[in-house]
């Protein structure tokens, strides 16, 4: 079983080099990664919440590819947008104003798509055994969780991996 977990990672490692040499020869519209840095007092002095930068991803479903190989399960986005003013209507409003302020306010370019709260998935046969995320291993086979409410909603990694390239370099009609 050991040797099928090893050819299955061996296989996602080949096949996201693949994607990302495909992504970049098409030039394909990519998005921006930043960690999201909460409000602070620094010597007493209230600091704003801010987005950092810390590398571009190609957002394919569930999976955020990054341009320098690496993989991550998608978090929270939002756009580096006017934030508008507050409401106080709804926290969870307020929660996401807040996010656009910061990306806003950060060195994004106006309207960028930013992603945050995304976690690195490591390409590891025990970590991917025991995964809860949308990367997972089970027997031998690399499958990728499309719907984290239901635990069978899986599909084979390299089928979920070409479908959704497919769907980023040549968009349906009007999409």
């Amino acid at each position: 079983m050991a040797d099928a977990a090893d050819a299955a990672i061996v296989r996602a490692r080949g096949a996201l080099v693949a994607a990302r040499e495909a992504l970049v020869a098409a030039d394909a519209r990519d998005e921006a990664l930043a960690v999201f840095e909460p409000s602070r007092r620094v010597l007493g002095i209230a600091r704003k919440p801010k987005m950092r930068p810390v590398g571009r991803v190609w957002r394919l479903g569930v999976l955020l590819v990054g341009t320098d190989g690496t993989l991550h399960a998608t978090g929270e986005v939002t756009r580096a947008t006017p934030p508008g003013r507050a409401t106080f209507q709804a926290n969870s409003a307020e929660v996401r104003r807040v996010y656009r302020a910061a990306a806003f306010d950060g060195p994004f370019a106006r309207d960028e798509t930013v992603n945050f709260h995304t976690r690195e998935l490591p390409l590891d046969p025990a970590a991917l055994a025991a995964s809860d995320g949308p990367l997972l291993l089970r027997d031998g086979e690399l499958l990728v969780r499309w719907n984290p409410s239901f635990d069978d909603a899986v599909i084979p990694f390299d089928r979920y991996l070409a479908d959704r390239l497919d769907l980023l370099l040549d968009p349906p009609e009007g999409a």
